[in-house]
Parts: structure tokens; sequence; C-alpha cells
């Protein structure tokens, strides 16, 4: 992509996070509202335990992660590579793009249930801004069940955006209809 289509993308962005826009929730103490996060996005260190599960068995387990604070969506949660069993995934074909982040690279997840495609997915080779997760690895919670601090999270809407939807989160957030570019 050339700088002049990348910065096309980027700044066809409405929200940046700066101002909470009328339609935004409040948070109260101790929540956060997606709003306040900033675009380009942040990359904030989590310690939290991670784990993520497929098909009953343990696809990846943490003590940290990083969490992609990005405005109008839940964060996506990146965990290291060696967090992940990785005899349970294998290289997709999928590749997606994003204007902030760069390309990234699939896996399915192979179980003895079946194959969940595209499922996790990495940026080895990020945009400038977003090399603290080179090679971390995140995953859509609506194809897998994801926990975070022990709390069972909810997947965002959409079938493009990854964000884990956490219970300190307030909203409304991008992916249900007519959200997009928000």
């Amino acid at each position: 992509m050339s700088d002049k289509d990348l910065e096309a993308r980027r700044a066809g962005w409405q929200h940046r996070g700066q101002a909470r826009p009328d339609f935004a929730v409040a948070p109260g103490p101790g929540q956060e509202s997606v709003w306040d996060y900033p675009r380009p996005p942040a990359y904030v260190t989590d310690d939290r335990r991670v784990e993520i599960r497929a098909g009953g068995r343990i696809l990846a387990r943490s003590p940290h992660s990083i969490r992609v604070l990005e405005t109008g969506s839940p964060p996506a949660f990146y965990l290291p590579p060696e967090a992940f069993d990785d005899s349970l995934l294998r290289a997709a074909s999928v590749r997606t793009f994003c204007e902030w982040k760069g390309e990234a690279e699939y896996f399915d997840v192979v179980t003895d249930e079946g194959i969940i495609e595209a499922a996790v997915w990495t940026y080895r080779a990020p945009l400038s801004g977003a090399e603290s997760i080179a090679g971390w690895r995140s995953c859509y919670p609506e194809r897998l069940e994801c926990y975070v601090g022990g709390e069972s999270i909810d997947a965002q809407a959409g079938t493009y955006y990854g964000g884990w939807v956490t219970r300190e989160l307030v909203g409304p957030w991008k992916g249900e209809p007519g959200t997009g570019h928000w």
C-alpha cells in the first residue's frame, strides 16, 4: 500500500479519541469508554491472566498480554507466541490489512471437533507505532472461548472486528450495522 493510500485510509476515521461523542456512554467508577481510546491505537500491557480455549482444550494461556486500545472498539488482547499450543494451529491463507498495524496473517485452529478457520492472527512485521505486538497473537472471541482474569468475555459484533468485551467497558462500539468508520 502506498503512503498516500495509507494516509487516506487513516484520514477516513471520524472519531480519534480526542472527544467522546454525544452518543457514547459516560464511564462510571472502574469503567472505560471505548470512545476515550486513541487512534492511532495505544498498546497497553495488562497483567490479568488470559486463557483461550478451543474444543475443550487450552489453546493459549498467559499471565500477561497487550491490549490494543483503539477508538470505538473493545480491545483485542495479544499474547506472546510462546503462550500458544502451536500443535493446534496451522497457517491459513487469509490476510487482512489494518491502516494502523499493517498486514495480519491468520491461523486456523484444528481440534478433534473440526477446524475453526482464521480464528487467530498475528502481525509479523507491523507498521511503525505497532512494533510492540510484532509476532504476538490475538483471536476472534466469537470463534473461541476467551477469559480475562477468570471472566468469560463476549465478542464484539461484526465479522471483521476482534474486540474482547470485558465488564469494565462501556460503548457503544463499532461492529453493529451502520457503525463503519465511526
